[in-house]
């Protein structure tokens, strides 16, 4: 066998009407015979076959087989062309297709010889010398083989330099086959990968007249022709790989960080559920990570310190809940509430405000020097509560504000604002007007001005409560009767409140009946916040159903009644627990004195 290494062989065989039938079949032999002596396969020797005459016809190509049999069998089946004999078109032929990467030839880097074998009986009906040039330029090695009548002018022009080595005449078809034999020694020469000292680190392969080193598969020649190197398939960065790429001999792997699987496409990753394998612990809700797991609770729980179990949150302490009166914290969530004989709004947090309906309420305060400033400010202030019991809007209750003092002066009028914060604002921004008490003249501009439809009143037809709420604290400076009753036959349902010096006369002249309901007394600006609930009670009669009686926590008979009730209780207490006892009567001694101070000082 040819031991000199791969080689890329073409046979171009002249089947032309001049070669008889039994002469083609010597062309046939001599082809099997040299094809016998190479080492054939995909990465050795490759062979194809073309035959010509006035055109060119492929039988197969460098890439169709890689077996001696397969070969043989193809040229056996080979049918004579028998026309002209064009061996430039021919040379033309193996030049731009047979010896083409695209047709199995390997690449010229590879530097694997790309050799032409031309046999022919005759002289060519076209021109040879420029395009066997050109082949031999682009790398073909030609040997031009004549027989008998053969042009030996053509073969030289034809065939590869030194001439001596690459033209060869045989006198007939018959010695062609002895011939083979001569040719297979010019053709396989000397195995130079044997005969010297190569330096290849992986592989020799012989060359005629030369060698050149290869590298096994995942390895790629260095520059100096010799030694090797891995091929890192993952610096291109094609690879893929989600995480990270791996390179091994001549290709890659992907891998995945701790924490995930590879999935099944070898390149993305998966993270594992590590909540999955049922070991968790978690009372709510189970998380994974890479790497592990954690515990969550739900919305309204907190995670306690053994990262597992969860309590519900107070939320109350820890959400702007908005309540306007109380927060109770839930499992998980909370809820408002509201004082006993208030309802729950449907936003959830106000509580139930005046459900009398819509009324026009008119206040009327005392600006006068006596009040003197700080106690105006706790006036101001009082005003803003009664505010905070009203439904106001454009269309449900209007809120208007007088002030008077040896004047009168509309602070804001009832169509002037329709929100409670307006009104609240309004009425913090008012200024102490100081000098005399004309409550009279007061009574009179309420009447005439501030419940007319020009200030916002809505009219007696619309059956709209009119209320009327004078705040005092001293005696009036001009008489109150004439414009108390005005006030009241026109329709105006008038509330007196007075603190101080008041004077109960008056202030029962200017209260609607029943007297008792429509007026209210506080002893001083600072202990007058009862009286808010009172007027709350009274303009607002659902409110007040139920026995309730409303009463001064400052009336000696209250605080008697409830020092009883206080001792009754304790002393229940007592009998439960006797650790309590010692505490328990000294708050009694307490109880005690502070009635004897009391009765002493009636």
């Amino acid at each position: 066998k040819c031991r000199t290494g791969p080689l890329d062989i073409v046979f171009v065989i002249d089947s032309s009407r001049s070669v008889r039938p039994f002469e083609f079949e010597t062309m046939r032999r001599f082809m099997m015979d040299i094809i016998g002596s190479l080492d054939v396969g995909p990465n050795a020797t490759r062979v194809g076959v073309i035959q010509y005459s006035s055109q060119v016809q492929n039988i197969f190509s460098l890439k169709t087989f890689f077996t001696r049999a397969d070969m043989e069998k193809a040229i056996n089946s080979i049918v004579p062309l028998a026309q002209g004999t064009m061996t430039g078109l021919a040379i033309q032929y193996a030049m731009n297709v047979a010896f083409t990467t695209q047709e199995g030839a390997r690449p010229l880097h590879k530097k694997i010889p790309r050799i032409a074998i031309i046999v022919t009986d005759g002289r060519p009906q076209d021109r040879v010398t420029e395009v066997a040039t050109q082949a031999r330029n682009a790398g073909i090695e030609i040997y031009a083989v004549g027989i008998q009548r053969a042009d030996m002018n053509s073969l030289r022009a034809m065939a590869s330099p030194p001439l001596e080595e690459h033209v060869f005449l045989v006198e007939s078809f018959e010695l062609i086959q002895q011939f083979g034999k001569q040719f297979q020694d010019k053709l396989c020469g000397v195995d130079m990968c044997v005969e010297q000292e190569h330096g290849c680190q992986h592989s020799c392969v012989s060359t005629p007249g030369s060698f050149y080193c290869e590298c096994n598969p995942g390895y790629r020649l260095n520059a100096d022709g010799k030694t090797c190197s891995p091929i890192d398939a993952c610096a291109d960065g094609r690879h893929g790989c989600q995480h990270q790429c791996v390179s091994t001999r001549g290709s890659y792997l992907c891998r995945c960080r701790a924490g995930y699987y590879l999935s099944q496409d070898k390149r993305s990753c998966t993270m594992m559920d590590y909540c999955s394998f049922g070991n968790h612990s978690c009372q709510h809700e189970c998380m994974s990570i890479p790497n592990g797991h954690y515990c969550r609770c739900r919305s309204g729980f907190t995670l306690q310190p053994d990262g597992r179990s969860c309590r519900a949150t107070d939320l109350c302490n820890g959400v702007d809940h908005g309540c306007e009166f109380k927060c109770v914290s839930t499992e998980g969530s909370y809820r408002c509430v509201c004082p006993e004989g208030q309802q729950l709004q449907a936003d959830g947090k106000a509580c139930s405000k005046c459900g009398a309906g819509h009324i026009d309420l008119v206040m009327v305060i005392d600006g006068s020097k006596s009040v003197r400033p700080q106690n105006f400010e706790l006036v101001k202030q009082f005003v803003n509560r009664i505010v905070d019991l009203l439904e106001v809007s454009p269309h449900g209750t209007q809120v208007a504000l007088v002030q008077y003092s040896s004047r009168v002066r509309t602070e804001f009028p009832l169509n002037k604002y329709h929100s409670a914060d307006e009104i609240k604002k309004a009425v913090m921004e008012v200024e102490y007007m100081e000098k005399g008490t004309m409550t009279g003249l007061a009574l009179k501009h309420m009447v005439e001005h501030s419940f007319s439809e020009l200030e916002g009143a809505r009219p007696l037809s619309h059956n709209v409560p009119r209320i009327g709420l004078v705040f005092t604290d001293g005696r009036s400076q001009d008489d109150i009767s004439e414009w108390a009753r005005k006030a009241k036959e026109s329709g105006i349902v008038m509330f007196a409140v007075g603190v101080g010096k008041a004077v109960e006369e008056e202030l029962r002249a200017i209260a609607s009946e029943p007297v008792e309901q429509h007026f209210s007394y506080s002893a001083d600006f600072t202990t007058m916040t009862h009286l808010v609930e009172n007027f709350k009670l009274n303009i607002c009669p659902e409110e007040g159903k139920g026995e309730m009686e409303i009463r001064s926590p400052c009336e000696c008979e209250a605080l008697v009644q409830f020092q009883t009730n206080t001792v009754a209780i304790l002393q229940s207490l007592t009998e439960k627990n006797i650790l309590w006892a010692c505490s328990l009567a000294q708050m009694t001694a307490r109880l005690e004195d502070l009635e004897k101070q009391m009765a002493s000082k009636k």
